[in-house]
C-alpha cells in the first residue's frame, strides 16, 4: 500500500467483531470510517459473543486415507508453472536430493504453508476489527481484518498476504490476496500473483478443542482447477509460545569449494 503508519509498538489482540457498544465514544452514523481496528475503544463488549480459541492450537498430523477413501488433494500444476517444477524435480533429482534455495535459510514460508508447520503452535488474540495470528514458527505476525474493510486497490504484496475476514456465527470466513511469489505451494511448487486463499476456521461440533481449517486454493493462471486442504488443530490451555529467533544461528551451507547453498541470482 502507499501509506504505512508508524506506530510506537505492537498490538498484541486479534479483533473478530466490528460492533460497537453503546458506551463508544465513536458512532456509527457520525463516522463509520474510524470503527474498528484502528478505533477500539468501547467496542470490546461484542468480543464475548464470539467463540472461546483461548490457549495455543498445535496441528495435528493428517491420519492416512482409509481404504477406499478418496486421497488429500494436490495442487494441478498446468503451462509454465507445471515445466518449471518437473524442471526443479530433475534438478533435484540430479542433485542427490539437495534443494537449490532462492531464500535465506531464516525466510518464514509465508502464506499457505505457516498454516501448516507442525509442531510449532498458534495462538489467536481476538480485538475489535481484528484477528491476530501469532506463530510461533519465525514468530509469524499475520492480521485478519474483520472491520468491514475491504482489499486495497493498490495492493502491496507480501509473504503473508492481505486477508480480510468476517464471522459468520462461530466460523470465522477468511479471503485473501496479494501473496508473493517467493512462497510456495509444496516444495518446489510455484504460483502466479493470481494466488487466492479463502479459509473456514471453526470448531469441531463434538470438540471445541479442536480447531478445524478449511482450506481453497485458487490460482488461474498456475492451477488447472482449486484444490482443497484441511487442517485441524488441537488446544493446549496451559502452554504458552516459545521464542523463535532463527537468525540467532542463519548459517548457510558451504561446499568444499566455498561455495554457499544460497544463490541470491536463481530464479
Amino acid at each position: 500500500m502507499k501509506f504505512r503508519a508508524t506506530l510506537s509498538g505492537l498490538v498484541f489482540f486479534l479483533s473478530g467483531a466490528c460492533i460497537v457498544s453503546e458506551n463508544s465514544t465513536v458512532s456509527a452514523a457520525a463516522a463509520p470510517q474510524k470503527l474498528g481496528a484502528a478505533y477500539p475503544k468501547g467496542a470490546y463488549t461484542a468480543l464475548n459473543a464470539l467463540p472461546d480459541w483461548g490457549g495455543v492450537w498445535v496441528l495435528e498430523r493428517p491420519k492416512p486415507p482409509a481404504p477406499g477413501e478418496a486421497p488429500r488433494e494436490r495442487p494441478l500444476l498446468k503451462g509454465e508453472f507445471l515445466r518449471r517444477y518437473e524442471a526443479w524435480q530433475k534438478e533435484v533429482k540430479d542433485n542427490n536430493g539437495v534443494v537449490r534455495k532462492q531464500t535465506s535459510n531464516c525466510m518464514p514460508p509465508g502464506m499457505p504453508n505457516m498454516m501448516a508447520t507442525a509442531q510449532y503452535p498458534i495462538e489467536f488474540l481476538l480485538t475489535p476489527g481484528r484477528v491476530t495470528m501469532h506463530h510461533e514458527a519465525w514468530m509469524q505476525w499475520r492480521s485478519i481484518y474483520t472491520d468491514g474493510r475491504g482489499h486495497p486497490d493498490d495492493l502491496e504484496p507480501g509473504i503473508f498476504g492481505h486477508s480480510i475476514g468476517h464471522w459468520e456465527g462461530n466460523t470465522l470466513v477468511v479471503d485473501t490476496l496479494g501473496i508473493k511469489t517467493v512462497t510456495e505451494l509444496g516444495p518446489g511448487i510455484k504460483h502466479s500473483k493470481s494466488l487466492r486463499i479463502g479459509e473456514r476456521f471453526h470448531q469441531d461440533a463434538k470438540d471445541p478443542d479442536l480447531l478445524v481449517l478449511e482450506m481453497t486454493i485458487e490460482d488461474p493462471e498456475a492451477l488447472e482447477r482449486p484444490y482443497h486442504i484441511t487442517h485441524t488443530f488441537k488446544r493446549q490451555r496451559d502452554w504458552s509460545l516459545m521464542e523463535f529467533v532463527c537468525a540467532e544461528n542463519d548459517r548457510n551451507p558451504v561446499d568444499q569449494s566455498g561455495h554457499t547453498g544460497f544463490d541470491p541470482g536463481a530464479k
